[in-house]
């Protein structure tokens, strides 16, 4: 059997970092590269492909239809050789990830579904970050993270949108049943709210929804923990401002949700990640897996 020709390896590697920084001034310097250089690698590959993969103008390099065929034709099997090196090599020690994330989203939907991920990457071990301001801390003490928030600013981070939810209000039984199906004003305004820090504009998106904008409650408690205020509204301390995910996923029988009226949120979930550390392969298997599983 004829030996088939492998493609330059470095013009391969120069093509598939501009299309996962989306920026070829961004592939340029993580390789060290002068535009240029950069430039005639991508020229190299498309010879030897017979393929336009970038149109260019004013110094920038869009990816084509062709490129784009091209990188998701190719990009599994570069994961495939890159995993297979690592199996084969003595010397590959574990891969170590050190990932951000909200307690309430680690509990009800990463760690349901970790050991899936183990058993596809059984090298790459997370350290857990619970602590407050993670998207400040993402690219120095954590390498990645899964954030509320409204959107993130793209032009710094590299960012998946991982859901979108509706606001629930969630309370316990026995204070549903007192409420009553419609919204009262005057009864909700002796009631206590429960507020998660993460959320802090859902409260006014779901008085508007209810047609009470002006409502002002006996008292608003503010949580840092999604499960402990999960707990207070089952306890009957209040009436808790969360996600219709956050609800379902708990499936407490002592929680009841508060009127049947739509209120789209304000946040999502998101994973962030500095552009450049999709280059790291904890970081990718990570986000690959991530996406891929639909938590």
């Amino acid at each position: 059997m004829p030996t088939r020709r492998l493609p330059p390896l470095r013009a391969l590697e120069a093509f598939v970092r501009i299309v996962r920084l989306g920026s070829a001034r961004a592939a340029a310097e993580e390789l060290s590269l002068s535009p240029s250089a950069l430039s005639r690698r991508v020229a190299n590959l498309e010879e030897f492909t017979g393929k336009k993969l970038f149109t260019r103008a004013h110094q920038t390099m869009k990816l084509t239809d062709e490129g784009r065929a091209f990188y998701d034709a190719v990009q599994p099997h570069l994961e495939a050789l890159a995993k297979a090196v690592e199996e084969q090599s003595e010397n590959f020690s574990l891969m170590r990830l050190h990932l951000g994330v909200l307690p309430l989203f680690g509990s009800q939907r990463l760690f349901p579904r970790l050991l899936e991920l183990r058993k596809l990457h059984p090298r790459l071990h997370i350290d857990i970050d619970t602590g407050p301001h993670l998207e400040t801390r993402v690219g120095d003490t954590l390498d990645c993270a899964i954030i509320l928030t409204r959107s993130p600013d793209l032009a710094q981070w590299h960012a998946v949108q991982l859901d979108q939810n509706t606001v629930y209000s969630i309370c316990s039984r026995e204070l549903a049943e007192e409420l009553g199906d419609k919204p009262d004003g005057e009864k909700l305004s002796q009631q206590t709210f429960l507020v998660h820090n993460e959320l802090p504009d859902s409260f006014a998106a779901w008085k508007q929804a209810m047609g009470l904008p002006d409502l002002e409650p006996a008292a608003i408690d503010h949580f840092d923990s999604g499960q402990l205020l999960l707990e207070a509204a089952a306890q009957g301390l209040g009436i808790a401002i969360m996600h219709d995910d956050h609800y379902a996923r708990s499936a407490d029988p002592r929680l009841a949700r508060l009127y049947d009226v739509h209120v789209d949120s304000p946040y999502s979930y998101w994973f962030i990640c500095k552009p450049k550390a999709l280059e790291t392969r904890s970081v990718r298997l990570f986000h690959d897996w991530l996406v891929s599983a639909k938590l």
